[in-house]
């Protein structure tokens, strides 16, 4: 049985994958809040209340919930082998550098018998006071004598509970990304894991791309919009080259059916940091949007090019029209696209940042949002969509919404 199959961005939906917000976010500070990506902190009890009721949400329409933390620790059940590669690798990547301290967080990491208890742990962070002090006082070296106890040798991932950015599905595999941010980096270690050693995963599934490739990209900006085309946004987070080299991985795999791919030049902003962000399908013919894209959008169509057995031969060209037109040449079907907040300005920036269009679907014409946003909501009933509202006051500081938090791992096929 495949570990990943999803091939639309409208297919029933019957698993995803989530984090639920945990201790990582009690260790934001006004301090750091930038360098982590966060606008403001959230308060934790009433983020994981929101979170538990979008997961309820999609449980009530039989989605099967899986929880990266969960998968994380049952990789790490395997063997103790695998337990110590992932500390050391985690270590590594959280830049601790220092004899001594990696050997003292090894140590402290080590000492967890559970292991969810130890995956929590990393994904929180790890702050100096948690390390034991006689130990660290046997040497004492010049870092020291500078650094305060609440400093952090590991930082917190607060953005975890965006599960949409480490890794993107695709058909029957996955593109494991490089993460535009030092901060956001360490996330697809987790994906890395599961996708390498956990028995559902492992041999099951198809690799697209890599975290150790040199092009960032994050899945926020990949949207699946049938079985043998993506679109994929040039954004912020993702690059040019990145989607230049997922091409050739795909068209040169016969296991992918991708063979073409529709690069999305959007603007590069903390607003529209991904392509989700401004545009995500709703139904098989309704699309949201933000207005705020359409003067500077950009689409180019990439295609296998014309030399035979070549790795790196690619056809880009830039594709002319409006956007519905885009859409309905490729999609084969009449497309209406549905402007946040109708497109009135101050209240479709205002939705858009807000996640208003970062919806996510879970059955054709069947979306989960955030209650917020509830002129783009009203706009989307009278377009017949069925809205699933969920409470967002806490969730909505991290700058993202329900697509953002959930990576689908099944969908059904569409009936076409």
């Amino acid at each position: 049985m495949e570990a990943i199959h999803v091939k639309s961005e409208i297919g029933k939906l019957k698993k995803v994958l989530l984090h639920r917000p945990g201790n990582e976010l009690l260790n934001l500070t006004p301090d750091n809040l930038t360098r982590l990506l966060f606008d403001d902190i959230p308060f934790l009890p009433d983020a994981q209340k929101e979170h538990d009721e979008f997961a309820n949400i999609l449980k009530s329409n039989d989605i099967e919930v899986v929880y990266l933390e969960d998968l994380m620790a049952e990789v790490l059940e395997l063997s103790s082998e695998i337990e110590d590669k992932f500390i050391r690798q985690f270590i590594y990547e959280a830049g601790i550098r220092t004899p001594k301290y990696k050997t003292l967080v090894y140590e402290f990491l080590k000492s967890f018998t559970n292991k969810k208890e130890l995956v929590l742990k990393t994904m929180e962070g790890i702050k100096v006071i948690e390390i034991n002090r006689e130990k660290r006082e046997m040497e004492k070296s010049l870092v020291d004598l500078v650094q305060e106890e609440s400093d952090f040798l590991a930082d917190p991932m607060p953005n975890l509970y965006f599960t949409r950015d480490p890794f993107a599905s695709v058909g029957s595999g996955a593109i494991l990304n490089k993460m535009y941010s030092v901060t956001r980096s360490r996330e697809t270690i987790y994906a890395e894991y599961i996708f390498n050693y956990h028995p559902d995963f492992k041999d099951n599934m198809e690799k697209w791309y890599d975290r150790y490739l040199p092009y960032h990209i994050e899945g926020g900006d990949v949207l699946n919009l049938n079985d043998h085309i993506l679109a994929i946004g040039i954004s912020q987070r993702t690059e040019a080259g990145a989607i230049d080299q997922l091409a050739k991985n795909c068209f040169k795999n016969p296991e992918c059916n991708i063979d073409t791919i529709l690069a999305f030049n959007i603007p590069s902003s903390r607003a529209f940091m991904h392509l989700d962000t401004v545009f995500t399908q709703i139904d098989y013919d309704k699309f949201t949007y933000h207005p705020g894209i359409m003067e500077t959008l950009q689409v180019f169509e990439i295609t296998e090019g014309d030399i035979p057995d070549s790795d790196e031969d690619l056809n880009v060209v830039e594709i002319k029209g409006s956007l519905e037109e885009i859409l309905e040449k490729y999609l084969k079907r009449k497309i209406t696209l549905i402007p946040c907040a109708g497109g009135e300005k101050t209240s479709s920036e205002r939705e858009q940042w807000n996640d208003g269009t970062n919806t996510l679907c879970i059955a054709p014409g069947v979306v989960v949002v955030y209650n917020r946003n509830n002129i783009t909501n009203n706009i989307l009933r009278e377009h017949g969509i069925k809205v699933f509202e969920m409470h967002s006051a806490e969730l909505s500081r991290g700058r993202g919404g329900p697509r953002c938090m959930s990576m689908p791992l099944i969908r059904e096929d569409l009936k076409q």
